[in-house]
């Protein structure tokens, strides 16, 4: 006898096969959310707060009172000079000494953020730390200690604070549905993997269609399953 041959599994084949073992997809897709789940909310990383402080720069190339449009145009193009100097060492060392920090410069940079807001003169400088206390004293003493030594390093008095930093009462959003929904749909994705590998190891004759079509021979009989009382 000819050895049988398996087909593909057909898009009919591939229903069948999940209809007969929802019960598998659905376990393993809720275990996968439970352990998402409690990972995320006892063991994920800790919830981190960040306080923000702006600072102006106001550039006059002259000692009139009237600002230019060279002065601003002036101002807004030292903008990226200064969101460099606040990230230099120049900068980062003195805070750190003056807070006293049990920080290097380069994790104490991980945790500033500088940017400029809308193309303006106004540079945002943002701490973020698992202590919010920290996070804004960190962020006002940057601030402080940069309007102090810009002047030393540009030889120009031309910045000022616009808003300190103030205490964060709510951490930083950490998307923990997103990660659970994550957990879920991968625990989907391998409960369907599952299926199928299941289905490719089952070789098994089930129905007198398939007798026929693998043997290729006519089914001249079939023993029906009886349910029959156990009697002694």
């Amino acid at each position: 006898m000819e050895e049988m041959q398996y087909d593909e599994m057909t898009l009919e084949d591939i229903f069948k096969a999940l209809k007969k073992r929802w019960l598998l997809i659905v376990s393993v897709t809720l275990m996968f959310l439970m352990g998402g789940s409690v990972f995320v909310l006892f063991f994920g990383p800790v919830p981190q707060y960040q306080s923000s402080t702006t600072v102006l720069v106001d550039y006059r190339a002259s000692e009139t009172e009237v600002l230019t449009q060279n002065d601003i145009n002036l101002s807004q193009k030292l903008v990226q000079t200064y969101t460099e100097i606040i990230k230099s060492l120049t900068i980062l060392n003195p805070v750190i000494e003056e807070m006293d920090l049990s920080l290097t410069p380069n994790e104490l940079l991980k945790k500033i953020s500088v940017s400029q807001v809308n193309e303006t003169e106004i540079i945002k400088i943002s701490v973020t730390d698992e202590d919010p206390i920290l996070a804004r004293d960190i962020a006002n003493t940057l601030a402080e200690i940069f309007s102090e030594e810009i002047s030393h390093i540009m030889k120009v008095d031309s910045t000022s604070v616009l808003d300190e930093a103030v205490l964060p009462t709510t951490p930083l959003a950490q998307n923990k549905a997103t990660k659970i929904a994550i957990a879920g749909i991968l625990g989907m994705m391998v409960s369907v993997g599952l299926v199928f590998l299941f289905e490719y190891l089952d070789r098994s004759i089930k129905t007198a269609d398939e007798t026929e079509h693998l043997l290729g021979v006519p089914v001249l009989g079939v023993i029906p399953k009886s349910k029959v009382e156990g009697k002694k």
